[in-house]
């Protein structure tokens, strides 16, 4: 990611219609889709918690959109990969 300009800020809004800011940390690629990692800009320094969001690019009706992945071996595998990038 090019960080030349600034971090990256997006907002979500969840189902209840509350909305999120999160800062861009990463675009990685596993078996052909995309992921994209996000880290809370409300997150509590002190806390031992890092926030770190997950989520899977995915096409709905021809439009790029953001969605949870809710299989748990795939969002493991998705965090360790995550995590083996962070650390290079």
């Amino acid at each position: 990611m090019d960080n030349e300009y600034g971090s990256d800020f997006i907002t979500i809004t969840d189902d209840d219609g509350k909305d999120y800011v999160l800062e861009h940390v990463d675009t990685f690629e596993i078996d052909d889709e995309i992921y994209m990692a996000f880290l809370p800009t409300d997150i509590d320094e002190d806390s031992d918690e890092y926030g770190l969001i997950i989520l899977k690019v995915a096409d709905e009706d021809g439009e790029e959109i953001l969605a949870t992945i809710d299989d748990e071996m795939l969002l493991d595998t998705v965090y360790e990969r995550f995590m083996e990038r962070l650390s290079e």
